[in-house]
């Protein structure tokens, strides 16, 4: 036993003895002390911040259902052992669960029907207790399909890298333009509707390895490489503001070739990887793509996301403030840049990478951000209140009522340079509201999210179209 001094504290250290776990009948012992950064013959403190920072780190990992840390005395004086009582969970997971409505494109003077898309992503997360994922992802729509195959060895060889890979596929097809579009099929290829169509595949895989650089951080760098393969209009033209204007369809017609590399820094804190109630998580990605390393496609790529969740009000009410910011430069391919789906509630997101929509956002603010689609510059900040309405540690672990709003932000070096004219004062700007409303849902099969903002998105609610 010794004394040191830490943070102007004078504080009590033992000699860690052991590292007992209880309670793991499917997890191995290893995998757990994976994420416990002690070791026998360790010098500990009682007050250690890493000791709730090792359980939210395992209740993090998605194995557990509950974690208990304690130190309780050693065989001999000045000894501890350090105690690890866990609770499994199923580790079968529905990771999403896609399932909605899309309004079609179709020509003018037409009805416009709603299309319905689906998919999943499932996988076993500590595969024989070993903590390495097996999964796969499909989704389908009308004339799209996407999947993936993944793999993930947490602790390669037993060490702290990790390793991972996985497949890619998509046949995917986007609606382009705003207004007023004017384009010319490709031989063979008439399509009917009133915006033009870009189809593309794309197959290829990822190869990723990381490293843990503390229990709750990680460092991950991928290499991926697609062969593209795109079928465009010859020529297309649409009414941005008050001009026409040729539309890029940011991919190259017939064959291409894209390799870039990817690093993310991840620090997750969080106590619960559904519906967390304190901590938060901070992404940092970067994507480079280098011609001269053989890709097609030349440019970069910056995003930023961090989430903080804190308890407040009464019987443990959270509150979750979200930022994100991204940027790219250069020649990035369609489904690399921002898509404002992913950005507004009141349009689905993107699942896989294929895209369903082809609606503008709501404009509830009058701006022009109804010419934005797929662009270079993207930031969005949201804060969601959850009120808790279950809890156990039964098949349904917890039900939570949130309620979010926020506000963002899309555009691209045009809309600096010489944006889009009939705009005037704060409509120049591209920015406009979110907000959502819903139940977020944990279970022994995963986590699902029940809203609302989407659904209501077919509803007449918009302030106010494009000119």
């Amino acid at each position: 036993m010794c004394e040191s001094a830490e943070s102007g504290k004078l504080g009590v250290r033992y000699e860690l003895e052991a590292i007992r776990i209880r309670g793991n009948g499917r997890t191995r012992a290893r995998t757990i002390l994976r994420y416990v950064p002690f070791r026998q013959g360790d010098e500990i403190d009682l007050d250690d911040p890493r000791l709730e920072l090792t359980r939210y780190r395992l209740l993090g990992t998605g194995y557990f259902a509950d974690v208990q840390l304690s130190l309780t005395r050693g065989s001999r004086k000045g000894a501890v052992n350090l105690d690890i009582d866990v609770v499994e969970r199923n580790t079968i997971v529905i990771n999403d669960v896609w399932l909605g409505l899309s309004a079609d494109a179709t020509p003018e003077g037409e009805s416009r029907p709603l299309t319905a898309y689906g998919g999943a992503d499932v996988a076993e997360t500590n595969f024989l207790g070993t903590g390495i994922l097996l999964g796969g992802a499909l989704a389908v729509a009308d004339r799209q399909s996407a999947y993936r195959v993944n793999f993930v060895d947490p602790s390669f060889l037993g060490s702290k890298w990790i390793v991972s890979t996985s497949f890619v596929f998509n046949d995917a097809r986007d609606f382009m333009g705003t207004r007023d579009v004017l384009f010319d099929s490709p031989p063979g290829d008439p399509e009917r509707t009133d915006y033009a169509v870009v189809k593309y595949r794309r197959r290829g895989g990822v190869l990723g390895l990381g490293y843990d650089l503390s229990p709750s951080t990680r460092i991950f760098a991928r290499y991926h490489l697609e062969v593209l393969d795109a079928r465009m209009p010859l020529a297309a033209s649409h009414r941005r503001g008050l001009d026409i204007e040729p539309i890029d369809f940011h991919l190259l017609s017939g064959r291409s070739l894209l390799s870039y590399l990817s690093v993310q820094l991840d620090d997750d804190t969080r106590d619960d990887p559904v519906l967390p109630s304190r901590g938060h998580h901070l992404q940092l990605a970067g994507d480079f793509a280098l011609t001269s390393l053989g890709s097609d496609y030349g440019f970069l790529r910056a995003q930023a996301r961090g989430s903080q969740w804190w308890r407040v009000g009464y019987r443990e009410h959270v509150f979750r403030l979200d930022g994100f910011a991204g940027a790219v430069v250069g020649d990035a391919p369609l489904f690399m840049r921002f898509f404002v789906g992913d950005f507004s509630d009141f349009l689905p997101n993107r699942v896989l990478d294929l895209n369903f929509d082809r609606r503008p956002p709501p404009n509830f603010l009058r701006t022009s951000i109804v010419e934005m689609r797929y662009e270079e510059f993207a930031a969005r900040l949201v804060g969601e209140y959850r009120i808790p309405i279950h809890r156990s540690h039964r098949s349904v672990y917890g039900v939570d009522l949130f309620a979010s709003a926020g506000f963002f932000s899309m555009l691209s070096r045009r809309d600096v340079i010489a944006p889009a004219r009939g705009y005037n004062g704060f409509a120049k700007f591209p920015v406009d509201l979110t907000f959502n409303l819903g139940v977020r849902i944990s279970t022994k099969a995963g986590g699902f999210v029940l809203q609302l903002a989407n659904a209501i998105g077919f509803f007449p609610i918009r302030s106010g179209g494009g000119l």
